[in-house]
């Protein structure tokens, strides 16, 4: 007998959700289920908000950016009755899944109402940051590297003409993947992550000597990075995550690194357009995969789990699992970083030192 399953995308939009949507869609109509669209995420649950999901109608999204259904940051357990109105929804709307696609805070929403309440709830992980365990890669996070790194290259070119110190601030709130694959894949001479404190002295280091060189240096900056003598802002929102301050990371790096270099610094934000546009190719394939394997879990009444990228295969997870800890930037990858950075006066001349004794030898 076919199934009623509701879909809701929450959080923070990002390219390859409509894929998502898409490929849920298409699989469960085809295994004969029907196919509710829940509107702006959590908030739709709450208040009932819902449309039909045909084939025809997510037949064409495949290549476009954002979200069908809409999304917010509505968090139900900081709304009054909002589980309560949550299970009543899914009782009016006939409503036997839900297929919940987000990131932290969407998910964990979705793994905390399957554990209390026996939620028919299947997750699909959706976030540019990267930064859900269980999984190797989520949609979005393609496609707002690729602009980003884009972005840095040009900002290089206009760098050289003036000999500046360019820096390009990128998303990443408590991950530094977007900034670490970034930096890496652009030639970024510094990378600044939240993984770590930024060390002002070899920052400046290690800019000053790659300018001395090259007439440019490029520095790539997580949004949330700390900074020396800085005080955390401590306003959150609904799910208890610190609110950035108004200036923002690349403003402030401007001041320190141009005092300390007195070199010309200027910055950009990239902000929200590393959320919009088409997804890139990995991103609609994977949002596609994910997507289809979410409404196979349904089918097969499968529930309190996420679809996962596990190398090439794409597996059942356990929510808990995946939203229970963040996967942040490991010490390899810090590693490979520090290799790849411009070295400083310091390492460099350490470096032929080196090289000398070991002709010596």
């Amino acid at each position: 007998m076919g199934k009623r399953i509701g879909l809701l995308t929450g959080g923070g939009d990002c390219p390859g959700l409509n894929p998502a949507i898409r490929g849920a869609v298409i699989q469960a109509t085809a295994l004969g289920h029907e196919c509710v669209g829940l509107l702006d995420g959590w908030k739709g649950m709450i208040e009932g908000n819902s449309r039909p999901l045909s084939r025809e109608d997510v037949e064409e999204i495949v290549g476009k950016g954002g979200t069908m259904l809409g999304t917010s940051r509505t968090n139900p357990y900081k709304k009054e009755g909002g589980v309560q109105k949550c299970l009543e929804t899914m009782k009016k709307l006939k409503l036997d899944a839900l297929i919940a696609m987000g990131g932290e805070d969407t998910l964990g929403v979705a793994s905390k109402l399957f554990a209390e309440h026996k939620f028919p709830v299947v997750g699909v992980p959706k976030t540019m940051d990267n930064d859900l365990s269980s999984t190797d890669y989520t949609f979005g996070f393609d496609t707002s590297v690729t602009l980003a790194v884009d972005a840095a290259h040009r900002l290089v070119d206009t760098g050289r003409s003036h000999k500046r110190i360019m820096i390009l601030e990128v998303m990443g709130r408590h991950a530094g993947w977007v900034s670490l694959f970034t930096g890496i894949a652009a030639g970024a001479d510094y990378v600044c992550l939240p993984e770590r404190p930024v060390d002002v002295k070899d920052m400046t280091a290690r800019l000053k000597a790659a300018h001395a060189k090259k007439n440019v240096a490029l520095v790539v900056a997580s949004e949330a990075i700390d900074l020396p003598g800085e005080k955390k802002d401590e306003k959150l929102d609904e799910f208890g995550h610190m609110i950035l301050k108004e200036r923002g990371v690349a403003e402030r790096l401007t001041e320190i690194i141009q005092k300390e270099t007195g070199v010309e610094t200027r910055s950009a934000v990239i902000g929200h357009m590393q959320r919009g546009g088409p997804p890139t190719l990995f991103d609609r394939m994977l949002g596609t995969r994910v997507g289809v394997k979410a409404a196979q879990m349904v089918d097969a009444g499968k529930f309190g789990v996420m679809v996962a990228l596990k190398g090439t295969e794409v597996v059942p997870v356990s929510l808990k699992d995946a939203t229970g800890t963040l996967k942040t930037v490991t010490p390899e990858w810090l590693s490979l970083l520090d290799t790849l950075m411009y070295p400083s006066g310091a390492a460099k001349s350490a470096g032929a030192q080196g090289k000398a004794n070991a002709a010596a030898r």
